[in-house]
């Protein structure tokens, strides 16, 4: 044992900052030589020369001391045990569920599963394509609509999703819009929200009024926020007799057993997934389905997984009319969708896997009967139902006696849902059992002898009328008939894993998506009970814990800001981008100024930024870049002078999205406010400014935080994600609160404005994930991994740039996190493309980096701070090899069209039959000697995308044609 550890102060043998080590790639044996290879002596040397010294920070983050794992996570016990678990029945699109503990340890827990990327380069990620088409097509069975898209973000925004589709679709020339009054409130609040930017006017009824009044679309609810099971086949078709557009929000569960909306005529389905195994977790993240006519394919939102071939002609799943992504039509896209919920889908797809079509009937009936039971329990106490028509939800009028069984329900361990001081609702789930609805007919005062209303129940076959009973086959297909035992789905779920490419495999390098390590301290309290068991509707007193762990999250987010206030409930970055220029059009309403509509967008911006504006109304105006990607002053000054009058924000992204820190950032800010516009700041590339500047300092006054970039919530495959918002103190009021649940004190100053989306905190049961890795980190280790972050980014930029021209750096030649590689000179001398470059990546055993973005023709690297130098090494390498690839076609040792590129990816089945290319199979698969100690091999060649969108089929397979 050393002797200098056992003169050591105790303080340094306990650890506290071990994770910062645990979190950060490099050593510090490694740190002199990266920093010698960058030209500099130094951390600080290297940070002065990229971050301009007027915005950084005079003072450190003050967020105490870095705290051990096993510290960490007791304190947040600590806090998750003043959370109170009781049986929460209050429904409202939200149900206790049972996750098999087969998926929850497989996938939800399996960072194979959680720590993958979005598909875009869909030869390494078939494994989860497969996994998202089997949810597509649950959804198109359950429907009984012809197409499904791969999930979006809940419900309530599903829902305004329909209704900005409807308008897109519909032919009818008014903007009307008409909801039916049994849609859940959260619901009515954010579809009204959306309404209001899009210039729709909102008619709320009865479902049978909705052909009374001329409306381009309607949003009816079956079964209802009541729990009522009606007919309403009538009201669509009277509907789409006048040239309006049906959408219908359903429930799955119900969907097993009841028509389907397709055979009622409606024209899109949408609602929440959850309770196919997903647990509550205080309201999210959970996918919500979205389902339409194949006719309307070209206007659905989100992500539509298709099918098409590889180069050998073998069946191969993408990602669907890529071209309809935003960084294609910016503010002419369906939507500003980004963040879906693919982990979710994931777990929501594997549930109907499991159980088959057998199963959901059998767990489908078994709730219907219970909720019967305590039906025909409730009648024979004298207690009259809102409804005899239901599935699982039930309405009962308890005048007077409200509050007293309200309280007996809550001593014997139940929440119900009050519906105004004379009725409650109960809302009965996969975990109910008969002992439970013996104790609620108890609570209300009757008597249950069980076995006799069973009986009754069964004798008359329930409480579904007969008319709405589906007859048709649901989930026929052989891969919801086949992993029926433990074994099976264990073995389906790993060999799906097997084709996907993920950050347990090898660094994922994607410029401006920052895929970092997602600990696993990080993510184990997300299964705890405490968290995972919370309705998000659940009375304030069960709350305290999870109460408690937000705010401690909002103040270590205002502290790394500057900003007054911060907004929790965007689940998604796009939705952060939304909820900031809501709040800034809410900022200009209240001061008169309704005709500022004008919103600055630099030409280099996410596309989700001008899909964003236009979501709210504006006009976006492009700004232009210069030759060194910066926002062009000159073109920025004259644009919002030009349109001072009707300035509402700039949306700018900082450090920039072409990877250098702008040092006229301040300037920009203060050209904007002279006209008394608003600056957005999207907080994509925070990942480079935490501990050395902030949104506040420069200049922005409200900012979206991508928790799943900077604060290492995992991508989860394409979701979910979180992005709160930071608001300066003016803006604050006018961020989104909630109808049901308020998301502050009586006293907070945002009470009544509308929400952005489903739950009142989003998608809380992911927040302790951010929680801990600040708690952990402690200020001293934020600001170290923004430094390490800058330094693998300069680290991999030197190391390049005598091989791929680095685009854009900063005035002392630095970028930030991330750099822009040049690809353009390459193509023009020999059509190698950024794709073939990302296709041969994938042979080195890595996942390409950004392609085409924000520059076409280019890729851009992010490697973070947690890779450490071998991994950087390794990347460096393979994108040297390949360099020498290319240059063997320059070279004329390679055909153009006959090389390791244009071949790329190889899979096993290269290596069977004949071979005649002009390179060997060892330089196809393991083109350098470290590739063999850990191959990945890509389970299809290069993917036919003109195919598949000519081809367009987003179905599961039949299974001759795989085998085939």
């Amino acid at each position: 044992m050393s002797k200098t550890l056992l003169s050591a102060p105790l303080a340094a043998l306990e650890q506290g900052d071990d994770f910062i080590r645990r979190h950060l790639g490099p050593c510090s044996k490694e740190l002199p030589g990266m920093l010698a290879a960058i030209g500099v002596d130094s951390l600080d040397a290297l940070i002065d020369q990229t971050v301009p010294a007027g915005i950084r920070l005079s003072a450190p983050l003050a967020l105490g001391e870095p705290t051990a794992e096993h510290v960490a996570l007791a304190r947040l016990k600590a806090i998750a045990g003043r959370n109170v678990v009781k049986k929460s029945l209050i429904g409202m699109g939200y149900y206790d569920t049972i996750t098999p503990k087969v998926i929850l340890r497989n996938v939800m827990e399996n960072p194979g599963w959680y720590t993958a990327y979005t598909p875009y380069q869909a030869e390494i990620a078939q494994g989860r394509l497969e996994a998202l088409l089997n949810f597509q097509q649950m959804v198109i069975d359950l429907t009984g609509l012809e197409l499904a898209n791969a999930s979006l973000l809940d419900e309530a925004t599903a829902a305004a999703e329909a209704m900005a589709m409807a308008r897109r679709i519909s032919k009818v020339k008014g903007q009307g819009f008409f909801v039916d009054e049994g849609v859940f409130p959260q619901t009515l609040d954010v579809v009204r929200t959306r309404a209001d930017y899009f210039g729709f006017e909102l008619i709320v009824g009865p479902a049978t009024d909705a052909a009374h009044h001329e409306v381009f679309g309607a949003l009816l609810q079956y079964p209802n926020e009541r729990g009522e099971v009606t007919d309403i086949s009538a009201a669509i078709a009277g509907l789409k007799a006048k040239g309006a557009v049906a959408a219908v929000a359903s429930d799955l569960m119900a969907l097993v057993l009841l028509k389907s909306p397709g055979a009622l005529g409606a024209d899109i389905a949408l609602g929440s997934a959850q309770r196919f195994g997903v647990p509550l977790g205080f309201g999210g993240p959970h996918a919500a389905f979205f389902a339409t006519r194949e006719a309307h394919v070209r206007s659905m939102p989100g992500r539509i997984i298709g099918v098409s071939k590889d180069t050998r002609g073998k069946t191969a799943l993408r990602m669907s009319l890529q071209t309809r992504e935003q960084h294609i039509r910016r503010e002419k896209a369906n939507s500003n969708i980004c963040t879906s919920q693919v982990l979710l889908a994931n777990m929501a797809g594997m549930y109907a896997v499991y159980h088959g079509p057998e199963g959901l009937r059998t767990i489908a009936a078994r709730i219907h009967r219970l909720a019967a039971t305590l039906a025909e329990g409730l009648r024979q106490a004298g207690f009259k139902l809102g409804s005899d028509c239901f599935f699982d939800t039930l309405q009962v009028e308890t005048g007077a006696r409200s509050a007293a069984i309200y309280a007996a329900a809550q001593a014997a361990g139940y929440n119900l849902r009050h519906v105004d001081g004379r009725a409650l609702g109960i809302a009965i789930d996969e975990k109910t059992t008969r002992d439970d609805i013996a104790a609620l007919l108890a609570a209300f005062g009757g008597a249950a002898d069980m076995s006799a209303l069973d009986a009754c129940v069964a004798a008359r076959g329930g409480n579904v009328p007969k008319a709405l009973l589906r007859d048709d086959a649901i989930l026929s297909h052989p891969v919801f008939n086949t992993h029926h035992t433990e074994h099976e789905m264990l073995r389906y779920l790993k060999r799906l894993q097997n084709r996907d490419l993920a950050l347990d495999h090898s660094m994922i390098s994607l410029g401006s998506c920052t895929m970092k390590l997602n600990a696993t301290s990080e993510m184990i309290p997300v299964t705890w009970p405490e968290f995972a068991d919370i309705h998000p509707f659940a009375p304030a007193d069960q709350t305290a814990g999870y109460l408690e762990m937000i705010g401690g999250l909002a103040a270590q987010l205002r502290e790394i800001t500057g900003f007054d206030a911060i907004c929790m409930q965007p689940n998604s970055g796009a939705q952060g981008e939304y909820a900031g220029l809501v709040a800034i059009q809410r900022y200009h309403a209240s001061r008169g100024d309704h005709h500022r509509k004008v919103c600055l967008i630099p030409r280099s911006a996410h596309g989700t930024n001008p899909a964003t504006a236009q979501m709210c109304g504006m006009d976006v105006v492009a700004v232009n870049c210069d030759d060194s990607g910066n926002v062009d002053l000159t073109d920025l000054k004259a644009k919002a002078a030009q349109h001072a009058d009707k300035l509402a924000a700039l949306m700018i992204t900082y450090p920039s999205t072409h990877g250098v820190f702008e040092e006229a950032i301040r300037d920009i800010c203060a050209t904007v406010h002279q006209y008394g516009g608003q600056v957005y700041m999207d907080g994509a590339n925070m990942n480079a400014q935490v501990g050395l500047t902030s949104p506040a300092t420069i200049g922005a006054d409200v900012s979206h935080m991508n928790l799943h970039k900077t604060f290492c919530i995992p991508h989860g495959g394409g979701g979910p994600g979180m992005g709160p918002i930071g608001l300066k103190a003016h803006l604050a009021p006018f961020m989104a609160d909630h109808v049901v649940v308020a998301t502050g004190p009586e006293d907070r100053p945002n009470a009544g404005q509308g929400a952005i989306a489903a739950a009142q905190f989003g998608s809380a049961s992911i927040l302790p994930i951010s929680w801990m890795y600040i708690t952990m980190m402690g200020g001293h280790g934020l600001k170290r991994a923004s430094e390490v972050a800058i330094l693998n980014a300069n680290y991999v930029a030197s190391q390049l740039a005598a091989h791929y021209p680095v685009l854009y750096t900063g005035s002392q030649g630095r970028v930030a996190h991330e750099c822009i590689l040049d690809i353009r000179p390459i193509k023009a001398a020999t059509g190698i493309s950024e794709v073939d470059i990302a296709k041969r990546l994938m042979d080195y055993g890595f996942h390409a980096p950004t392609m085409s973005f924000p520059v076409a023709g280019t890729i851009m690297v992010e490697p973070t701070e947690s890779e450490d130098k071998g991994e950087l090494d390794r990347f460096i390498a393979a994108m040297v090899s390949i360099r020498e690839e290319i240059r063997a076609i320059e070279d004329g040792r390679f055909p153009a069209d006959n090389n390791p590129l244009k071949h790329a990816p190889h899979t096993q089945a290269d290596f069977l039959g004949d071979w005649d290319r002009p390179y060997s199979r060892q330089e196809a698969a393991f083109p350098l000697a470290w590739v063999a100690d850990n191959k990945f091999w890509p389970s299809v060649n290069r993917i036919d995308d003109v195919y598949g969108d000519r081809n367009l089929f987003c179905a599961c397979v039949p299974m001759d044609e795989l085998a085939g």
